[in-house]
């Protein structure tokens, strides 16, 4: 795979799976008494997190597996699975509860400060984020697409920021049909992408084991 072809996957994949959009309207729910300056402080804190854990995540992810006795395989058909499963809500126009559940939510809302939990991990760091980081670090050939997701992370993590911030400011710009038909657009090309590590797992596993 070229590097402009590896950088357009990455990309694209991780915020599609980490989806800012779907996450605007539960950030200001569980955030109904702050001010904006405290939105967008929350907003910013949680981004580096988020792009911190898959940082972590994309340059430890074999290790971890090596200490588990977890073969690449196996993650790629269950990280399938999980993407295929947020692909499904995302097709429905719904937030994934493998994102965060309704009772996560709710409980946010009592908090003084959402940004480490739940809107960084798991709203935005998920178990889905978290799969595709270390699936696309078994993807990457070469030092520079190595490099190449790690700008990917800090990328998706600025834009996450940015659209937190534009909506803090008020959410009268997310048309509530336009989200719904872009989240259903970003659910079809999520679940195209499942199917392919799922493939990708199975052809490999085929391979180990004849």
């Amino acid at each position: 795979m070229k590097l402009f072809e590896f950088i357009l996957l990455a990309a694209s994949s991780l915020f599609v799976i980490v989806d800012p959009i779907a996450t605007v309207p539960a950030f200001l729910a569980m955030t109904p008494l702050d001010t904006a300056e405290q939105r967008i402080k929350m907003a910013r804190l949680a981004c580096w997190v988020m792009a911190g854990v898959l940082l972590v995540f994309s340059v430890a992810g074999k290790l971890i597996f090596q200490f588990l006795g977890i073969t690449l395989p196996a993650f790629q058909i269950a990280a399938s699975i999980i993407l295929l499963l947020v692909a499904l809500d995302m097709l429905r126009a719904q937030r994934s509860r493998t994102q965060e559940t309704s009772e996560e939510t709710a409980a946010a809302a009592e908090k003084a400060d959402i940004a480490i939990t739940p809107l960084a991990i798991p709203m935005l760091a998920g178990p889905g984020a978290i799969s595709t980081v270390i699936l696309l670090q078994n993807e990457a050939q070469g030092v520079a697409q190595h490099i190449a997701l790690y700008l990917c992370i800090i990328g998706v993590a600025v834009a996450s920021y940015a659209i937190l911030r534009v909506a803090t400011r008020g959410a009268l710009w997310l048309n509530p049909i336009a989200m719904k038909i872009t989240t259903r657009i970003m659910g079809l090309l999520l679940a195209a992408m499942a199917a392919q590590f799922l493939l990708n797992g199975i052809r490999q596993l085929k391979g180990d084991l004849f």
